[in-house]
């Protein structure tokens, strides 16, 4: 949910806000991902991939979008530089010495950061909810896919108000 992002992340904005505070209101810990590259070696195939149009670190399009950044503790952002929260970055040992045994998936882009991070999250062992409102991408049809794809094996889907009836009840 950065500035580079924004416009195929605000219209997500409202359910991604909704299902941090759902979070928050159950004592679920939230993570932030900052997407973003300091130099040519930690660039590895997306640099050739993406003709090297990438969200460089210290730019205004590498910061959170201001209504999610004003939300995250400087504690809760991981920092990374590949698709997965999970590779070059800590979150496995946070959620593991945390004691935590499921995640949920929200914010952009659905069919790369975001089914890139459920799918290593379900190898590594979590059960993984997936969000079907606070999830968007450049294509409604990569969208679609990633959710049939995702539900057919590694995460359970849900929007804000399963969620919440999850959480709460009704």
């Amino acid at each position: 949910m950065q500035n580079y992002f924004s416009s195929m992340a605000k219209p997500i904005l409202d359910n991604v806000l909704t299902t941090i505070h759902l979070c928050r209101r159950a004592s679920i810990p939230v993570f932030f991902t900052r997407h973003s590259h300091k130099s040519p070696a930690d660039y590895a195939m997306l640099g050739e991939w993406w003709n090297n149009n990438l969200i460089y670190d210290g730019t205004v399009e590498a910061q959170l979008m201001p209504q999610i950044g004003r939300l995250a503790g400087v504690d809760e952002v991981i920092e990374k530089n590949a698709y997965s929260a999970f590779v070059n970055t800590r979150l496995n040992e946070r959620l593991v010495e945390m004691g935590v045994q499921e995640v949920i998936v929200s914010g952009v882009m659905t069919n790369l950061c975001c089914e890139t991070t459920a799918r290593e999250a379900f190898v590594r062992g979590f059960r993984v909810f997936f969000s079907t409102d606070a999830t968007a991408t450049s294509d409604p049809e990569l969208h679609d896919a990633t959710l049939k794809n995702l539900a057919y094996g590694f995460a359970y889907l849900v929007d804000c108000k399963r969620l919440q009836a999850g959480l709460f009840g009704n």
